[in-house]
């Protein structure tokens, strides 16, 4: 007890209260207490039964410990709430100390000791004599639980100290009986969540919903002393039974089976826990077939509790006992909270046990009575949104065109090829130079034609001296020899120059390199005939698309579209069909056709090469049909592949 805890206050008249105040120190002295000569009240105290008979023989020790008491009272009640009622009164006589109610109510109000004189007024009759009122709340863990109030005669300040002081040891006493109530509340409490957790354990073990149902009933009614526990579910617009306690198979038409299912159903048209006998304090309820399963197959106390969620009832779980052990009210709360724990569990196993059909006719009926019932404005909202969707794309056309790769091709391209075997001496140009017509492009060695040249020159000279002496001679045989080899001399020179004069390679038209560069060869041999460049046209494109064999069949010469390159995506560029090429080729995995198209302008910027995408016109189809045929044609095809 703290000193500034205590408070003091006089009064003139009973029931008139001066202001308190403080005692800053206190001096405590021995009072003089009184003994219980026979002991019996200790002997009392230890077994009591109820709070009454243990604040009854605890108050009258107290009242015999300390001398001069008149009267005195406890009041007890929920910790911190109230409201706070009297428990016991000294001396026990009916009436006896309510008279000091208030001041314990004063006590309980500031949660501190008090001492308040008191005074009997001046119209009261009898001896004028003052007396004292000793109050000293109980508190437990900063919890305060009831107060005692004491009548006192007077006495010094020293011996109400004493008074105080002898309280608080004895609140000790009432402190043990409040722990003791909480070790009973809290082992009860326990025993409760141990069931609950042993009995939701024994429900999510089991995969199965059978044998879930099976071992939860038989569990129940074994740890609660039952004849029978029955489990049902709703089916349409009445329960249906679907387990009973250490029974893995029962009778559908079975009388048992259809008075536990009538009492399921009058649980469930209720929506009520049901408990036959019918208890004191319980609503007016209907009871006939819970009477006639008692009655029928010799049982005498039923409790039917519904499982449900949301304010929606989908089972009930039923206990039978015997008539002698009926369902008490704590009883009745465990089973609501079992059902509370395990009914969502066993119902989840429920739904998945179905079969996938009847899970899908489920939720097609839920979603429906969503969109139809009262509330549910969401999916009301996403139900008319998703049919407008329909609609629209059911009704809307756009313009179906079929896309393919497309290359930009040269409408003529022509070679420079090597016109006879040398050797590269210069190269002045490769692929992507803009050339004109005639310019020359690479230079072979002409050093072996130049020898051989002289070699022809030399010939022909000899020759010429041959015949100039045969001449001279009159020798027209040997001069028409002669004359033979002066021509074939000079044919041989004629060619030999004519092969310096195509040494230098030069663009056959004007327009750019598409193919070739010789920068990296030179020295290298060049073959009679092989191809150095390719030059194509800047005016005249020719496109290919390669069109998906899937596609082929929508494709016709004369169909118009438009091609974006890459390297120019934002010039689409508008083309015609010419022709389409009979044969298909193979390319990642797929099948395309060759389709060649004329483009309807040529800009400056087009060269050989460039790649992109183009889109052929088909006309207008249906919006839903352009975004899903491709899906359907490929189903079709599955399924003719597995048609026998």
């Amino acid at each position: 007890m703290r000193t500034n805890d205590l408070h003091f206050g006089k009064s003139g008249t009973e029931g008139d209260r001066q202001p308190a105040f403080d005692l800053s120190t206190l001096n405590h002295e021995n009072a003089e207490l009184a003994q219980d000569p026979s002991g019996v009240l200790w002997t009392q105290l230890p077994g009591a039964i109820s709070d009454a008979d243990f604040c009854g023989s605890w108050l009258a020790i107290q009242c015999e410990m300390i001398t001069g008491v008149k009267g005195a009272i406890v009041l007890l009640g929920p910790p911190d709430q109230g409201p706070y009622q009297s428990v016991a009164a000294w001396p026990n006589a009916p009436g006896s100390g309510n008279y000091l109610a208030a001041t314990g109510e004063q006590s309980l109000q500031e949660r501190s000791p008090l001492l308040i004189e008191r005074r009997p007024g001046r119209d009261s009759e009898g001896p004028s004599a003052e007396w004292y009122e000793v109050a000293y709340p109980i508190q437990i863990a900063g919890r305060l639980y009831g107060v005692v109030v004491l009548e006192v005669t007077p006495r010094p300040t020293p011996q109400l100290e004493a008074v105080l002081q002898q309280l608080t040891w004895g609140a000790a006493w009432l402190e043990v009986l409040l722990y003791r109530q909480k070790a009973v509340e809290n082992v009860t409490t326990n025993e409760r969540l141990q069931s609950l957790v042993d009995v939701l354990a024994t429900t999510v073990e089991r995969e199965d919903f059978t044998e879930a149902a099976t071992a939860f009933t038989s569990d129940l009614a074994v740890r609660f002393v039952c004849e029978r526990v029955s489990l049902g579910f709703v089916r349409g617009d009445r329960m249906h039974l679907k387990a009973l306690s250490h029974s893995s198979r029962f009778g559908k038409k079975a009388n048992l089976t259809r008075a536990i299912e009538a009492a399921m159903d009058e649980s469930f048209d209720q929506e009520a826990i049901i408990v036959y006998p019918l208890v004191s304090n319980t609503p007016f309820q209907i009871t006939r077939c819970h009477q006639d399963l008692a009655r029928q197959h010799g049982v005498g106390a039923i409790c039917s509790v519904p499982l449900g969620r949301g304010g929606q009832i989908y089972g009930v779980l039923t206990f039978e006992r015997l008539a002698d052990n009926a369902f008490d009210t704590s009883t009745v709360e465990l089973f609501e909270a079992i059902a509370a724990l395990a009914g969502p569990v066993l119902e989840l196993k429920l739904r998945d046990d179905r079969a996938l059909a009847t899970r899908a006719i489920t939720v097609a009926r839920t979603q429906f009575m969503n969109l139809i019932g009262p509330n549910h404005v969401a999916p009301k909202l996403a139900g008319v949104g998703l049919a407008a969707a329909i609609i629209f794309f059911a009704f809307a056309t756009v313009e179906y065109r079929v896309p393919a790769r497309t290359v930009i091709e040269a409408h003529t391209q022509r070679a420079a090829v090597a016109p006879f075997n040398g050797y590269i001496a210069e190269s002045r140009a490769r692929a992507g130079d803009l050339v004109q017509a005639g310019q020359i492009l690479s230079t072979l060695d002409d050093r072996d034609l130049k020898l051989e040249s002289l070699k022809w020159r030399s010939q022909k000279e000899q020759y010429v001296k041959q015949y100039h002496l045969a001449m001279a001679q009159r020798n027209a045989a040997q001069v028409k020899i002669v004359m033979a080899q002066i021509t074939q001399a000079d044919a041989e020179l004629a060619l030999v120059e004519d092969q310096r004069a195509r040494t230098q390679v030069r663009a056959p038209i004007t327009g750019v390199i598409t193919k070739g560069d010789l920068s990296q060869s030179i020295g290298a041999p060049a073959e009679r005939g092989q191809v150095l460049f390719e030059v194509a046209p800047l005016d005249a494109y020719r496109l290919v698309l390669q069109v998906d064999e899937r596609d082929a069949a929508q494709i016709a010469p004369g169909q118009r579209g438009s091609i974006v390159l890459s390297a120019f995506p934002a010039d689409p560029l508008p083309f015609i069909i010419e022709k389409i090429t009979p044969v298909s080729i193979a390319r990642e995995g797929r099948n395309y056709f060759r389709v060649e198209a004329k483009l309807e302008r040529t800009p400056v910027h087009l060269r050989p090469g460039m790649e992109g995408v183009g889109k052929i016109h088909i006309g207008r189809r249906n919006l839903l049909w352009s975004w899903t045929h491709r899906a359907f044609d490929w189903l079709r095809l599955l399924v003719w592949s597995w048609l026998p």
